[in-house]
């Protein structure tokens, strides 16, 4: 079903971004980092150590959501007895080794970011991760310099699937959001942009797109190097 929406969709959706698009929102963590699976890795590993496996179900429902909110999915997932303090310090040790040994990009990061700077488009960040994590992983990443703003989970009152990240990042950047594209992989991360009045386009990474998202959006695709391609024809 839907791949038949995908089919669908596909040939008009170039004609649901801005033209000309005026600035690009990017999520971190599973659109541009390949830092979403670090973390699943990490809570999975830390779970069978500490004698709590998680679900594979359990572990995905977390994807793009923003910290206080994962504490809280656990705690009521697992009930009183689960070492909450214990299993965040321990995957939080295994997930920074991840990073400390080097974060990959999601293939076609760079030459995705290259074609809006080439072209004196502006960029922004929205992600859930906090300052300054975010700023540091984007500076290790080598990915720091292309943006014009990063909006963090410590900027907002009301992190994603709220607006809030994404109507914070189009006015830092003084862009009308109807002007924007927004690109995200999850779920959550889709429902803020498109809160936000901004067409939004999504690369998944972890979790396929629901019925929901693929009428939603203005398009779903399986590469960075894709959405390079369709910005390029949006010109």
């Amino acid at each position: 079903m839907i791949q038949a929406l995908l089919q669908s969709t596909a040939a008009t959706a170039a004609s649901t971004l801005p033209n000309p698009v005026r600035a690009v929102i990017f999520d971190m963590d599973g659109t541009l980092l390949d830092t979403e699976a670090a973390h699943r890795r990490a809570f999975a590993e830390t779970g069978e150590a500490i004698g709590w496996p998680m679900a594979d179900d359990l572990l995905l429902s977390m994807v793009g959501i923003h910290r206080d909110e994962n504490q809280r999915m656990l705690a009521a997932h697992l009930g009183p007895d689960f070492p909450l303090a214990r299993f965040y310090a321990d995957s939080d040790a295994l997930f920074e080794a991840a990073v400390d040994a080097g974060i990959l990009l999601r293939p076609g990061a760079r030459l995705l970011l290259d074609h809006p700077a080439q072209a004196g488009v502006p960029m922004a960040l929205a992600t859930s991760t906090a300052a300054p994590y975010a700023q540091q992983r984007l500076e290790k990443s080598g990915l720091l310099h292309y943006f014009d703003v990063v909006v963090t989970r410590s900027d907002v009152d009301q992190p994603k699937p709220h607006a809030e990240p994404y109507l914070l990042a189009a006015r830092l950047l003084r862009i009308d959001p109807a002007d924007c594209v927004a690109v995200e992989d999850s779920h959550v991360g889709v429902r803020s942009a498109m809160a936000a009045g901004i067409a939004t386009v999504m690369v998944p990474d972890l979790l396929p797109p629901t019925e929901e998202l693929v009428l939603a959006c203005a398009q779903i695709l399986p590469s960075l190097t894709d959405l390079r391609d369709l910005l390029l024809a949006t010109q």
